[in-house]
């Protein structure tokens, strides 16, 4: 048996029922115990987030929520949201569009918990904010192995393998556009990596708060423009998205119940790898915002989920889907170039490249940052510098590798950070309810 072979038999364990119901059940206990706050707590989210005041000021210690939502949303979007649904088209059929909507109106209940949990428990540390699922389990669950466990594992889930995933498509997404090596891509892109790290979580909310709204709204218009170009198939697209969820053409026919599995396990788990939701990462820029109260900052990582999955995801699988894949068996970045090629000509190759450079640079600086903060919770100061050389040295590797081999590695560890971070905010949601009703009295 090979290696690859190895890891998707873990992954078929990891991502079958099991992590399906835990995921799923633990957005589902989120939303009947907040009293379905996906609808109540939706607009205090936006009037948080882009209000009057729309602070996108430093603070002395801290950043501004505007500041920390863009840091999550660059790190939620990225290759996920271009060749992550892509490949949850092509491997789980349209129906898997379907449970990706799912998975992210739950999710928006489970990353309010981690929002509020982060802001509860931070720590100040030589002058700076931290926090992250690491703080809540050792502080409020009070299980420093776990705390550890979880640790090692985003260090290794998004800080190595998740940024070897988003360098592998950018090289792929150039190398297709420019036929530029990747390699020349990889060394590129872990440089200007390294020049932004340096400045420490400031520096990237800066750089997050100024470049994540521009590129997300002209990858939206991008997609808008193809989509109403071919307004007549939008109908019938989500309609076959929404039927394709339970019917045997979700993953291309063969047997009704493993084709509703596929579409299902590639819908939640592309859906998961997208807005993360549950997986324990945008905790760390949600704990750094400066607010009055915890349970602002969770109203305002619900948008982050909403402007991610259920938006962008769902804008990149319709133009999938109404172009045909422009005709084509690809997958992953190439499956959504050629789809926008095929809506905007030879731009779309070049657009496509663009908005993933863009996409997944910005979630490797997220990622990153989010492993730092980790890392700094194991060993302290003395081990960032090192953790910075092997990011970037994974980076450039990332693009010289395998694209189905990285994907089924980045499925493996991020399921290894999901099941103690769960754990936590279950055993913990005593407090984010407590945070809740506090916050509407």
């Amino acid at each position: 048996m090979t290696t690859m072979q190895v890891i998707e038999e873990i992954n078929s364990i990891l991502w079958g029922p099991i992590m399906i119901t835990l995921l799923l059940g633990t957005g589902l206990f989120f939303t009947i115990r907040l009293g379905f706050i996906q609808f109540t707590g939706l607009k205090e989210g936006f009037r948080q987030t882009f209000g009057p005041l729309f602070s996108r000021k430093q603070k002395k210690e801290g950043i501004s929520s505007f500041q920390a939502l863009s840091t999550a949303i660059a790190a939620q979007v990225g290759t996920g949201n271009l060749a992550g649904v892509a490949t949850a088209i092509a491997a789980g059929g349209p129906g898997a569009i379907f449970w990706m909507w799912i998975s992210s109106f739950l999710g928006m209940a489970t990353i309010f918990a981690e929002a509020v949990l982060a802001q509860k428990y931070r720590k100040k540390e030589n002058g700076t904010v931290k926090g992250g699922p690491a703080y809540y389990i050792r502080d409020g669950l009070g299980s420093k192995k776990l705390a550890v466990f979880f640790a090692v594992a985003i260090i290794a889930a998004l800080g190595f393998v998740g940024n070897m995933v988003q360098s592998n498509s950018i090289a792929d997404a150039f190398h297709t556009a420019f036929h530029i090596p990747p390699i020349v891509i990889g060394i590129v892109v872990a440089v200007l990596i390294g020049l932004i790290l340096l400045g420490g979580i400031k520096r990237i909310a800066t750089f997050a708060g100024n470049v994540v709204p521009v590129m997300a709204l002209l990858y939206i218009i991008g997609a808008i423009t193809i989509l109403i170009m071919n307004i007549e198939q939008v109908i019938p697209a989500l309609t076959l998205i929404v039927e394709s969820a339970f019917t045997p053409e979700s993953a291309g026919g063969g047997v009704l119940g493993a084709s509703i599995k596929e579409a299902i396990r590639y819908g939640v788990a592309r859906g998961l790898f997208s807005n993360e939701a549950g997986m324990g990462s945008t905790p760390h820029a949600h704990a750094v915002a400066e607010v009055k109260h915890p349970a602002e900052q969770g109203f305002v990582a619900m948008v982050g989920v909403l402007i991610d999955t259920v938006i962008i995801c769902t804008v990149t699988a319709l133009v999938i889907l109404v172009t045909e894949g422009g005709g084509s068996n690809l997958t992953g970045i190439e499956l959504t170039q050629a789809s926008f090629s095929s809506g905007l000509g030879d731009f779309g190759i070049y657009f496509i490249a663009f908005s993933l450079l863009f996409f997944s640079f910005t979630t490797i600086l997220g990622w990153a940052y989010f492993g730092e903060t980790n890392v700094n919770f194991l060993f302290g100061d003395r081990g960032v510098p090192i953790y910075r050389g092997l990011v970037l040295l994974f980076i450039i590797a990332g693009t010289v590798l395998n694209v189905p081999f990285v994907w089924q590695l980045a499925d493996t560890f991020n399921a290894f950070m999901v099941l103690p971070n769960l754990i936590a905010l279950v055993a913990l949601s005593g407090i984010v309810k407590k945070a809740y009703k506090e916050i509407k009295a």
